[in-house]
């Protein structure tokens, strides 16, 4: 059997084009990531996903943003309107596991079985609004509880989890996807910060990296490019040693091309090259820069396997009831538990 290239792709449209199916049968992609572009309804969502897999002829993971709030590919009115994470902070820890545990049954009914939450990411007053209510709270100790509760339900409900954004994002004054973000803070006040809700939930089975530089560190290059941040910190002071996917490539915070991205990640110590927007031109520079799967990530990819839990089938009615419930307890007005229905 052919070993599969180490990138995720993303798609262009509701259906794989001929050129698509092609591409992905020659490039052998690990796996697949979709958009709110690629979702209409259930029964094409479990079409597309079937093709996909169809493409590869295997049962390649597939990959989307389900986080809730503002990040939430799959919406109403055919998936429940998530919260976010800070309203499920608020909430307590009952709400956050209702929360991931109808996440995770409402993904695998159409064959999405990676979901890349949650964000470990500090909620900072000089950081970007691109994370704000995406994270769980300010604190490290509150992140990181709340962040394991999410994850470990999501692992135990059948989805595979992605925390996100290492080694954290909230200092980040501008919007990656953008530009750069540079961090000044020297690794010794982030150690008991921005990395303590990632050291204490090291032990997730994948991770995403953020496109963003820690001047402490690596100066001239991101952490998805450095294998100094990676291996300093990522391996080393984060001690995390799950799977470790790029953020998407095509992010703005990134120079140079696609290829030259993609060699640069996966020699910096990334598992994993992840590209979303489905552009063609794109995808064939990437899938120029990328290789078959390593050893250390086939190692990992199958320790991460191997804790998936076995889905019981869920009353996704019966969780929605119980998140509505939870969220109404603790409700400040009447937005705070809007939404939570079908």
């Amino acid at each position: 059997m052919t070993t599969p290239a180490a990138v995720i792709f993303g798609c262009e449209g509701l259906r794989l084009s001929d050129w698509e199916r092609g591409f992905f049968r020659e490039v052998q992609p690990l796996g697949f990531i979709l958009f709110a572009r690629n979702v209409d309804k259930p029964e094409q969502v479990r079409r597309l996903t079937a093709e996909m897999r169809e493409s590869v002829a295997r049962n390649a993971p597939v990959l989307v943003d389900q986080e809730g709030g503002r990040v939430q590919r799959l919406r109403p009115p055919h998936w429940s309107s998530l919260p976010p994470a800070a309203r499920l902070a608020e909430a307590g820890e009952a709400a956050i596991r209702t929360a991931s545990a109808l996440t995770a049954a409402e993904l695998l009914d159409v064959g999405i079985d990676v979901n890349c939450a949650p964000c470990l990411d500090l909620l900072l007053p000089e950081g970007h609004g691109v994370i704000g209510d995406r994270a769980f709270g300010a604190t490290p100790e509150s992140v990181a509880t709340c962040g394991r509760a999410y994850w470990e339900t999501l692992l135990a409900g059948g989805v595979m989890p992605v925390i996100k954004h290492m080694p954290g994002h909230g200092r980040a004054r501008v919007d990656s996807h953008e530009s750069l973000p540079e961090v000044e803070t020297d690794l010794e006040t982030l150690d008991h910060s921005d990395f303590r809700p990632f050291v204490e939930n090291r032990d997730a089975p994948w991770g995403m990296t953020g496109h963003l530089v820690f001047r402490d560190c690596d100066p001239g290059h991101p952490v998805t490019l450095s294998p100094t941040a990676i291996a300093e910190i990522i391996r080393g002071r984060l001690g995390f040693d799950g799977v470790l996917v790029t953020d998407d490539l095509s992010m703005g915070a990134l120079g140079g091309s696609m290829q030259e991205r993609t060699r640069t990640a996966l020699a910096a110590g990334c598992d994993l090259a992840l590209h979303c927007n489905g552009k063609r031109e794109e995808m064939i520079g990437v899938a120029e820069g990328t290789r078959p799967l390593d050893d250390a990530a086939q190692r990992r990819l199958s320790a991460a396997e191997a804790r998936r839990g076995q889905p019981d089938e869920a009353d996704r009615q019966a969780l929605r009831g119980a998140l509505a419930a939870s969220l109404s307890e603790t409700a400040t007005s009447p937005q705070a538990v809007a939404g939570v229905g079908i």
